[in-house]
């Protein structure tokens, strides 16, 4: 969805939420504040956003010269994740921005972003690989974030349940192997998409 359509959704929403107080309203104003939760819902929902604090570990490179190559590292990473036959991984092209307030204002990158979905514990565990030109120059970086749905969240909210992990520490031996190959797998797919 565009940028100018939420912004013309939430500054409608206002208005109509504005006006329905003043006349006393009660119809338009519960409108207006709806019209508003959906475009901020549009415009800043959790899964446009990366924020650094959810950053696990991290790799990047600059390929000099290599301007106008970023879909290249996209199309070839992801076809070689799909020819590893890694069990279970989900991949998807995202739109994300650092923060609510510049994803509201535009600032987002394309990201492939990996997921593993055969082991519940893994979910929260993404892997986002960005390609973008630098310059004359391709900056070529992947990211693993931990990065749990709402659902989770309030899952590890419950005393003595432990079925998603709040850190790697909390990982059994196999998890930690798991998450290992996954994010092994997906860093030499990139290596091979970069040669």
């Amino acid at each position: 969805m565009s940028r100018a359509v939420i912004w013309v959704l939430i500054l409608s929403g206002v208005f109509l939420f504005i006006i329905g107080i003043a006349l006393g309203n009660e119809a338009m104003w519960v409108i207006g504040l709806l019209m508003m939760g959906g475009g901020f819902y549009l415009g800043l929902r959790p899964g446009g956003i990366l924020r650094k604090e959810e950053v696990l570990d991290r790799w990047s490179i600059l390929i000099e010269n290599g301007q106008g190559k970023a879909e290249d590292i996209f199309r070839d990473t992801e076809g070689f994740i799909k020819e590893s036959k890694a069990p279970a991984l989900k991949m998807e092209r995202r739109a994300m921005a650092p923060g609510l307030i510049r994803g509201l204002w535009g600032t987002r990158r394309d990201f492939l972003e990996v997921t593993d979905q055969e082991n519940l514990r893994m979910r929260p565990y993404q892997i986002y690989v960005n390609a973008r030109d630098y310059g004359d120059n391709l900056d070529v970086s992947w990211h693993l974030t931990f990065r749990p749905t709402l659902g989770q969240a309030i899952l590890s909210l419950i005393p003595f349940v432990s079925v998603i992990p709040k850190a790697l520490s909390d990982l059994d031996l196999f998890d930690q192997m798991d998450l290992t190959a996954y994010v092994t797998n997906a860093h030499h797919c990139l290596l091979k998409a970069v040669e």
